[in-house]
């Protein structure tokens, strides 16, 4: 869960104010409050992380309040095609474009009576307080309280007669079916569904191996790698503050080890943001370029290297025009993507993306690789990976490549190389994670990634 800022903020006095004023009017109403704030910053093109950052009424929150208007975001998102289901049979007629706070509104009710166990009083009450809190929303207060109250007292049982597939876009389901079967498609969907995924931690080689054992349902699957339940507070974990270790969910943690030794090496992380791979690599001896085109992203990488102690060059360039001094023993391209091998974690994905966008990414992709390919030295290894479960933007892209670049080779990844997981090596060589792997361990995003090695010597009419 995003940890509260303590930094003094002059913004937050007022923030503090107004939930004092919602409480005061009516208990629990801050917390609904903010929940509807961070929808309205996700329909406004904020990332789930960024709208829980930058939502005030929310920062101000404490204990179960806060726990309460996360867990109902969470929620929201992860069953949103149910809950619009569930909303659509008590509407006579769709709501109009306008009035999308509205269908919040009512999400956030539906959320309550079928998942959260919450009274029916409250929810009526509640759903309709906030419809009235607005002039946009304030003609809608009879229709919300009435649908409220009718949701409050059979939504449960409703929403578990619906498929499991309502929950996912149908273009999307589609894909998954057609790539991986019926069967694990719905294993996939089903994991998207089973709540906030767990901490994953990247260990320094030099970090104590024994900083969470006095925790509980800690898991590990290398010596370098922590698993613990959601939930925690980042910054108050051992070994935060000392740089011990960073957040990486394991199998973003994967690709690099696809490079092999890297020690010495010069190694450019290109779309380096947040940093996890920049770490790695720096960890283990390579000397890194982290590139990204986001001076904000870029930042994060930064003051994520400072706190870890490791060192790596930044840079912020796009790798379209920028230009190396020197050609490199190694590229690792994170290209940008869908981020589909992320619902688990960042369940606003599943309905911010198209169908048309992983097409334009896809053509985006194979020019990025096409770049990466000329920072290599000859003979070099490029590693391509992406965080998204669709076939357009993961195996498509290197065959694609393959054909492109006369001599390029793939090097298969092998079960050998991949103890910790050797499911997920694919017969063609290739590393695909999904989130239908592992699920009693807690499940892990899905991820593609490729190992090329550029041709020794210019290869004869490559284009």
């Amino acid at each position: 869960m995003p940890e509260r800022d303590g930094a003094a903020d002059p913004r937050k006095g007022r923030a503090i104010e107004q939930l004092e004023a919602l409480e005061e009017k009516m208990p629990g109403l801050a917390a609904r409050r903010a929940a509807l704030d961070i929808l309205m910053l996700l329909r406004k093109g904020r990332t789930l992380d960024n709208a829980f950052s930058d939502c005030r009424t929310f920062s101000v929150l404490e204990g179960p309040d806060r726990s309460f208007a996360f867990n109902l975001v969470n929620t929201t998102l992860r069953r949103r095609g149910s809950l619009d289901q569930l909303i659509g049979e008590y509407l006579n007629k769709p709501l109009p474009k306008g009035a999308m706070e509205v269908q919040d509104i009512l999400r956030l009710a539906a959320t309550q009576a079928a998942f959260l166990e919450t009274p029916a009083h409250a929810i009526a009450a509640t759903s309709a307080e906030l419809a009235g809190q607005k002039r946009e929303t304030a003609g809608y207060k009879g229709l919300v309280n009435a649908i409220a109250r009718k949701i409050a007292g059979r939504g449960k049982a409703q929403i578990e007669k619906l498929p499991l597939r309502a929950d996912t876009p149908g273009w999307l389901w589609r894909s998954w079916e057609r790539y991986y079967g019926a069967t694990t498609a719905r294993e996939i969907a089903a994991a998207h569904l089973a709540g906030v995924a767990p901490l994953d931690i990247s260990l320094k080689p030099e970090a104590d191996p024994d900083l969470f054992a006095g925790f509980e349902n800690v898991s590990s699957f290398t010596p370098s790698h922590r698993r613990l339940p959601p939930n925690h507070a980042v910054p108050s974990l051992p070994g935060f503050n000392q740089g011990n270790w960073w957040v990486q969910d394991f199998a973003s943690s994967l690709p690099v080890t696809m490079l092999g030794e890297v020690s010495g090496k010069q190694v450019l992380d290109l779309c380096a943001a947040p940093g996890g791979k920049t770490m790695q690599l720096a960890a283990l001896g390579a000397q890194v370029t982290a590139v990204d085109n986001i001076g904000t992203r870029l930042k994060r990488v930064t003051e994520n290297l400072a706190r870890t102690k490791l060192s790596a060059e930044t840079l912020k360039a796009d790798i379209l025009e920028w230009q190396p001094e020197a050609l490199v023993d190694a590229v690792l391209l994170d290209a940008p993507c869908s981020a589909t091998g992320t619902i688990r974690r960042h369940p606003d994905v599943v309905w911010n993306r198209t169908e048309d966008e992983v097409r334009t990414l896809a053509r985006q992709q194979g020019t990025f690789i096409d770049r990466a390919l000329e920072f290599l030295k000859p003979g070099g290894l490029l590693v391509y990976c992406v965080c998204s479960l669709q076939r357009e933007e993961g195996e498509d892209q290197v065959r694609a490549a393959l054909s492109r670049h006369q001599g390029l080779e793939l090097v298969p990844l092998t079960r050998e190389e991949l103890t910790a997981l050797p499911e997920a090596v694919t017969r063609e060589g290739y590393l695909r994670t999904h989130p239908a792997m592992r699920v009693p361990e807690g499940s892990m995003d899905g991820f593609f990634a490729a190992r090329l090695r550029k041709p020794s010597a210019p290869a004869a009419g490559d284009n």
